[in-house]
């Protein structure tokens, strides 16, 4: 199908974002805002985000992406993953004054532009929001990231008898293990209570996830520190307690993916999957 590319500016607070429409000539009523996570900008690692917009625009979608604030052409401070819900609430008014038959919003984000949309939608509730498709979400903490160490990398290499080997010959140094002892110890730290008066971001992604009465796609690299993390934080927090397994939930693992799915094999992986669950949205 055939689909323009419009470069737009639109206010956000006091500053100016720079966003990339694709829009088809016969305009499906789903459509899709890409939420930019980390320091990089519309277009994506290895033009990730763009070859997206396009491949779903020349199936009937809709997409805007977008500079964050103070990232890319868009102006103002930069802001952190967690204080992005301005900027998706315009972005989305955008994308539907621009596109008046979408009446069904995805908003598709990968590691922290992934738990900026379930933060977005557990601080707004906005029901233009139908669908999340979530990629490889960020859920970083000390102790998250010191017990994936210790069960994905530490865990593995302590049963292999060459570590051993190397170890008592002095080709790995002594530090590793007090790095793994410091990951151990972290491990093992109290974790926040759901009763805190400033909740933690991964408990707000749990509330959203849980509550989000729409559907979910979770997309996970195989080859990725960031997915184990997830998957071990959703695995052992309470709060998560049986979220994967909700049947809004449709997960799907990309066993030889990086964390930005970077190969095209994996890219076009990633743009057929979100296709098909695009098309079960109603």
């Amino acid at each position: 199908m055939r689909y323009s590319e419009s470069a737009l500016h639109f206010p956000c607070g006091t500053g100016q974002l720079l966003g990339l429409l694709a829009l088809p000539e016969a305009c499906h009523s789903t459509a899709v805002v890409v939420v930019v996570g980390g320091p990089q900008y519309r277009i994506g690692s290895h033009r990730q985000f763009l070859l997206l917009a396009r491949a779903l625009a020349e199936a009937g979608h809709a997409v805007l992406r977008f500079d964050c604030t103070g990232m890319g052409d868009s102006t103002g401070e930069a802001r952190s993953f967690e204080d992005r819900q301005e900027e998706v609430a315009a972005a989305i008014t955008l994308l539907q004054q621009r596109a008046p038959a979408v009446t069904r919003v995805v908003l598709w984000g990968l590691r922290d532009g992934a738990s900026a949309s379930l933060l977005y939608w557990q601080a707004s509730r906005d029901p233009r929001v139908r669908g999340l498709c979530l990629l490889n979400p960020w859920v970083r903490s000390e102790s998250g990231l010191a017990r994936t160490h210790v069960k994905h990398y530490y865990g593995q290499r302590l049963l292999q008898p060459a570590f051993w080997r190397k170890l008592f010959s002095g080709q790995v140094g002594w530090q590793r293990m007090a790095d793994f002892g410091t990951s151990l110890g972290q491990m093992l730290r109290r974790r926040p209570s759901s009763n805190d008066s400033a909740l933690p971001y991964q408990v707000r992604m749990a509330l959203a996830w849980a509550d989000f009465p729409g559907r979910i796609l979770l997309l996970l690299s195989g080859k990725d520190l960031t997915a184990r993390e997830f998957i071990e934080h959703a695995r052992g927090d309470p709060h998560w307690a049986g979220h994967l397994a909700l049947t809004k939930v449709s997960r799907q693992e990309l066993p030889n993916a990086d964390h930005t799915f970077s190969t095209a094999a994996a890219r076009q992986q990633v743009e057929a999957l979100t296709l098909q669950w695009l098309g079960t949205l109603t």
